[in-house]
C-alpha cells in the first residue's frame, strides 16, 4: 500500500468516526445551527422593516432586506458550526484518545483531516438548512446564472475549509472543551461585526474600516454579488485571499501543535 493510500484510507477512518460522533450527539450541531436561524427571523420579522428602510433609500421593503441579510448569514452559519470543530478536537486531546492513536499505525495527520472534512460536510448542510429557511421566509436568487451559482457553493466550501482549520488549532490549543468554544466565539462573533445585517455605509465612519477589512465582509459582498447581482468589485479577490491565508495558517498552526503536543 503507497503512503498516498494509507493516508486516503486512515483518513476516511477517521471521518467516519467523526461524523458518527456527530449523529450520536446532535445537540452541539443544533445549538450552534439555531444561532443564525434565530438571527434570521429576528431580524427579518422584528427589526426588517426597520432596517431596510435605510437600505434601499424607499422606504420599508422586508424582501429586500430578506434578500439583503440570507448571504450573510449562510457565512455567519459556517462560523456557528466550525465552534463544534474546536470543541470537538478539545475533547480528542484531553480525553485521552490522541495518545491512544499515536500508539497505532495509522497516518498521523489523518486525525486531523478527518476532522476537518467532517466539519466541513456539517458546515454544508447547516448551511443547505439556513438557507431552506430563507427560501421558505421568501428569499430569491432569480438573476443568478449556473456559473454564479457553482461559484457560490465553492466560496462557502472554500470559507468552512478556512475556518475549520483555524477552529481545529483553537481546540489543539485548549486546555479543555470548555475553553475551545470560547477561544473559537469569535468566529460567531466577527459577523456581527461585518456587513451582515447593515451597509458598510450605513455604519458610523470609525467603525467602517472594522467592519471592511476583516475575513466575514469581503466574503459576504462577494456571495452577495453572486446570488443577487450586486457589484463585487475588489471583494472576491479579498475574500480569496483570507480564505487562502486562513487555511494555510490554520494547516500549519494545527499541524505543529498535533505533531507537538505531548499528549
Amino acid at each position: 500500500m503507497t503512503s498516498l493510500s494509507f493516508a486516503v484510507r486512515d483518513s476516511a477512518t477517521m471521518l467516519r468516526r467523526n461524523l458518527l460522533h456527530a449523529r450520536r450527539y446532535p445537540s452541539l450541531t443544533l445549538n450552534l445551527l439555531l444561532t443564525p436561524i434565530m438571527l434570521l427571523l429576528l431580524f427579518v420579522y422584528i427589526f426588517g422593516d426597520t432596517m431596510s428602510a435605510g437600505i434601499g433609500g424607499a422606504g420599508p421593503d422586508r424582501a429586500a432586506y430578506i434578500a439583503f441579510v440570507v448571504p450573510g448569514l449562510l457565512l455567519m452559519t459556517i462560523g456557528s458550526t466550525t465552534i463544534g470543530t474546536a470543541v470537538s478536537v478539545s475533547n480528542d486531546m484531553t480525553e485521552g484518545i490522541i495518545a491512544r492513536f499515536r500508539t497505532m499505525a495509522i497516518h498521523r495527520g489523518s486525525v486531523l483531516i478527518g476532522h476537518v472534512i467532517g466539519s466541513v460536510l456539517q458546515a454544508v448542510i447547516s448551511v443547505v438548512l439556513v438557507g431552506a429557511v430563507g427560501v421558505a421566509i421568501g428569499f430569491r436568487s432569480t438573476d443568478a446564472t449556473v456559473l454564479e451559482w457553482l461559484a457560490a457553493f465553492g466560496l462557502l466550501v472554500l470559507f468552512a475549509t478556512a475556518l475549520t482549520w483555524i477552529a481545529v488549532g483553537m481546540g489543539l490549543v485548549s486546555p479543555n472543551a470548555e475553553a475551545a468554544g470560547n477561544n473559537a466565539m469569535p468566529l460567531i462573533l466577527l459577523p456581527l461585526l461585518s456587513s451582515t445585517f447593515v451597509p458598510l455605509d450605513a455604519m458610523p465612519g470609525w467603525f467602517q474600516p472594522i467592519a471592511e477589512y476583516q475575513p466575514f465582509t469581503p466574503a459576504i459582498e462577494t456571495l452577495r454579488g453572486l446570488l443577487l447581482g450586486t457589484g463585487i468589485g475588489h471583494n472576491g479577490w479579498l475574500a480569496l485571499a483570507w480564505c487562502f491565508g486562513l487555511a494555510v495558517l490554520g494547516y500549519f498552526w494545527s499541524a505543529s501543535k498535533f505533531n507537538d503536543d505531548p499528549k
